[in-house]
């Protein structure tokens, strides 16, 4: 039984692997390599390498292929009721034909993990903004980080601004309140090597943030972070090497044997600027009113 997928203007120069995995799920790609060995899987009615990059109008064919329902799914779909779309939508600072930013809510993932859970991607895929195209993420925000995130609605917008991440042209500015007084200069660069892992490989990346103390107390830091690097959880970790982890974070947590009753975490993505065509973008968002009481309760000035 033969299947027959065109290719749409929003998968144009993507890779064949990538193509697959958005049409028929999260399959491993030793699946796909073994069906492109095979011919099972065609571009053009021609046998490809899974590098080849797909264009509008191609036509992908697929031989016989079964889908094992055991098969590991990593991204289930979630759907979103009306309330929840309107929810998010109410969030956006800027809507144009390229791309949507908002002020993210904290609790919320980008995009779906290995249970099936409320992200962005999905929300935004049944929202009507994005009626005749479908929504890339282009960066990432951890699920309990508040604050700037943007959208893409196409994929040449997607690959712009995933390239200016990552030759780092986008300016990120945080804000973050950390526990107990922050004891190095006011002003200054943080730089590390930390360590994360790939199952078991263990692998050191550096990292480095500019930042400056915006106020402090015996009990707490309230904090500016400008991070150079991208690395995962860089401004979390970083914070909870010099001994003042976030307030609300339950994984990096200077706060030994003590219980973590606030439930939020008090790190806030602020402003975002790049350039694109020589026209400048600054975005910024409103810090959460959870963000802006804590400052109060720990006696710190906004």
């Amino acid at each position: 039984m033969k299947k027959l997928i065109n290719v749409e203007k929003t998968y144009n120069d993507m890779r064949i692997d990538r193509f697959l995995r958005n049409h028929l799920g999260d399959i491993p790609q030793s699946f796909i390599e073994k069906n492109l060995r095979n011919g099972k899987i065609k571009l053009n009615k021609k046998k490809i390498k899974s590098s080849t990059k797909v264009k509008i109008n191609d036509k992908v064919e697929l031989y016989n292929i079964e889908i094992k329902q055991n098969f590991k799914q990593i991204k289930k779909k979630f759907i979103p009721t009306n309330e929840i779309i309107e929810e998010n939508e109410n969030l956006i600072i800027q809507n144009n034909d390229d791309f949507v930013v908002l002020n993210k809510q904290s609790g919320i993932s980008v995009q779906g993990g290995t249970k099936s859970k409320k992200n962005l991607i999905d929300i935004f895929s049944k929202s009507e903004i994005f009626r005749e195209t479908k929504p890339f993420s282009v960066h990432r925000l951890d699920k309990d980080t508040s604050g700037v995130f943007i959208i893409a609605k196409n994929r040449e917008t997607a690959q712009l601004l995933t390239s200016l991440f990552r030759i780092r042209k986008v300016y990120k500015t945080y804000l973050a309140i950390c526990n107990g007084e922050v004891s190095i200069n006011e002003k200054g660069l943080l730089k590390n090597n930390l360590i994360r892992f790939e199952d078991k490989k263990k692998i050191i990346e550096n990292a480095e943030t500019k930042y400056e103390i915006l106020d402090k107390n015996n009990n707490a830091t309230f904090i500016k972070l400008n991070p150079i690097t991208g690395r995962k959880h860089q401004l979390r970790k970083q914070l909870f090497n010099i001994g003042n982890s976030i307030i609300g974070d339950k994984k990096y947590n200077t706060l030994k044997n003590t219980k973590i009753n606030n439930k939020n975490l008090m790190l806030h993505s602020y402003e975002i600027k790049f350039k694109i065509n020589n026209i400048k973008y600054t975005f910024r968002a409103i810090p959460p009113d959870y963000f802006r009481n804590m400052l109060k309760i720990k006696r710190l000035n906004y």
